[in-house]
């Protein structure tokens, strides 16, 4: 397993700046001030380690480092003599130098070492094609496989990771993270002779058939890390170039601690949203509907409002696929397709157990879609998902089911449609001058707009992993129902009536959402056009 940097680094290890005050090493609060990340992946760990200092930006031609202890000139002189650049020197607390060290990318110095052996050569067309035999490998081969994929999944946990993809090409084999629903390369990509090895040792600590590469296999392994333990759920898919594996990080202990303090406010909704999605997720029947593609986020807003809603007086049970967030006080249910638990079954038993408030993971088919009307019919408040792409196209897909109309609107309190954004670092973004005529025209914006607004870019630091962006942040579009939008959806009016009818009671549509967003500094144009069509002024 990989090394943990914190044992390097000692915490209770007192400050050593000179308490004297000079014009020449001004002091920096490292809290505000963002540390560079591309010059901290430009300079040793090993001597910031070393040392004790962290580079914090680049100015007028000079380097300027943060240190506990600025007034050493042996170690100025030192500092010069490895990095071979002009330096400036400031004053930071020891504390605070040693807090940005253990935020580096220390598992990233233990994976580049554990990859160097299996480093991409250049390579001759017949060596393309040439693979490992796993079985035949020395324990000096083997060795570094493991350690490979040991660090990647231990750097994968450091960086926040939701899921590792391990991808073989035609240039070689490539390990990437997705962090905040977005891709990025682990390390160097690595030969591709060696793809074959560590997919079977994937495959190995999941318990899967090593010697099948030609039919997709799923699997699950548990791993115990720093005292937590930690799922794994696993996908095995053969390519053209060889075979794909993703893995999925189910960390629930630590999922579990962050739900106790779940809430609506700390996913990023207005004033205005709360107040609409509260009012509704406390109705006493009904069914209160959540919307969109996979990863925006529907589980996660549910799981905030069962936590906010949560009684003792209530009996709250879910049946989901799977059980990936355990909540204090209510009933969860897994679904097991192959013993022969599935979502409609599940429901019809949960039914029979009382209960006050029901989630339903997903609605997939039309079975399911009747009974969670019917109950919200006879009087249990029913939460649940459906596949759609914004509010008015989840009245199409229960239509699609054979739901009828008349029950599906009476049933329906409001459908809620998402998707996610990352969010700008806080410690490094920068701000931008007003945007011009022309992006206001591609955005379909206007002046008017622009005057309210202060946008930022991102620039990349410690914190954000040189990315700018940390956390993602919900938008939404919310319908609730009313007489009016129930009448027009009974008699199958047009989706242009319907919508308007929404927008006069209130609607805000996923793209005016998300431009508020932009208004507000918290996320870009380019973020929020992955997600949203633009609109023309």
């Amino acid at each position: 397993m990989a090394t943990d940097i914190s044992q390097s680094l000692p915490a209770d290890e007192l400050p050593k700046a000179d308490p004297r005050q000079s014009p020449l090493y001004p002091t920096l609060d490292l809290t505000r001030e963002p540390v560079d990340f591309a010059l901290f992946q430009a300079v040793s760990l090993d001597l910031m380690l070393k040392h004790r200092f962290v580079p914090v930006h680049e100015r007028d031609g000079y380097l300027w480092l943060a240190m506990a202890d600025p007034l050493d000139v042996v170690v100025q002189d030192l500092l010069r003599m490895h990095l071979k650049r002009p330096l400036r020197f400031a004053a930071a607390p020891m504390a605070q130098i040693l807090v940005v060290l253990k935020k580096s990318e220390s598992g990233q110095k233990v994976m580049d070492e554990a990859g160097e052996a299996l480093r991409v050569q250049v390579l001759r067309e017949e060596d393309v094609e040439e693979e490992l035999d796993l079985e035949n490998l020395t324990d000096k081969e083997e060795a570094p496989i493991i350690r490979l994929v040991d660090t990647a999944i231990f750097n994968a946990l450091q960086r926040r990771a939701s899921d590792i993809h391990m991808e073989t090409t035609s240039n070689g084999f490539q390990i990437k993270y997705r962090i905040d629903g977005s891709l990025y390369p682990a390390a160097d990509p690595i030969d591709k002779r060696f793809a074959s090895p560590i997919i079977s040792r994937i495959k190995v600590m999941s318990e899967l058939d090593i010697a099948e590469k030609r039919k997709p296999q799923d699997g699950r392994f548990k791993l115990k890390v720093r005292g937590r333990a930690i799922d794994f759920r696993v996908s095995i898919m053969p390519t053209i170039h060889g075979e794909d594996s993703v893995i999925r990080i189910l960390d629930k202990e630590n999922l579990s601690e962050e739900f106790k303090s779940l809430n609506l406010e700390i996913l990023g909704f207005s004033p205005n949203e709360l107040t609409k999605l509260r009012r509704f997720a406390r109705e006493p029947y009904g069914m209160f509907l959540v919307t969109g593609p996979t990863g925006s986020g529907k589980t996660t807003t549910l799981y905030a409002v069962l936590s906010e809603i949560r009684s003792p007086e209530d009996k709250l049970i879910t049946i989901e696929d799977p059980v990936e967030y355990q909540l204090e006080g209510v009933t969860q249910i897994p679904v097991n397709e192959k013993k022969g638990l599935t979502f409609a079954v599940g429901l019809r038993s949960i039914l029979r157990h009382d209960p006050d408030k029901i989630l339903v993971g997903e609605i997939r088919d039309s079975e399911t879609a009747q009974i969670a009307i019917q109950s919200a019919l006879t009087g249990h408040l029913v939460f649940t998902t459906v596949h759609a792409n914004h509010t008015l196209d989840v009245l199409s897909r229960f239509q699609h089911m054979g739901v009828e109309v008349y029950n599906f609107v009476s049933a329906l309190n409001c459908i809620l449609a998402q998707r996610l954004v990352r969010t700008l670092c806080v410690k490094c973004k920068r701000p931008l001058p007003p945007p011009s005529e022309a992006e206001l025209l591609e955005n379909g914006l206007d002046q008017t707009w622009a005057r309210t607004a202060t946008l930022f870019d991102r620039m990349g630091c410690v914190e954000c992993n040189g990315t700018g962006f940390r956390g993602r942040q919900a938008i939404i579009e919310f319908m609730g129902m009313n007489d009016d939008i129930r009448e027009l959806i009974t008699r199958r009016a047009s989706v242009r009536e319907i919508k308007a009818a929404a927008r006069a009671s209130g609607m805000q549509t996923l793209r005016e959402s998300a431009v508020e967003k932009v208004r507000q500094g918290v996320t870009t144009f380019a973020e929020i056009n992955k997600v949203t069509f633009r609109e023309s002024v």
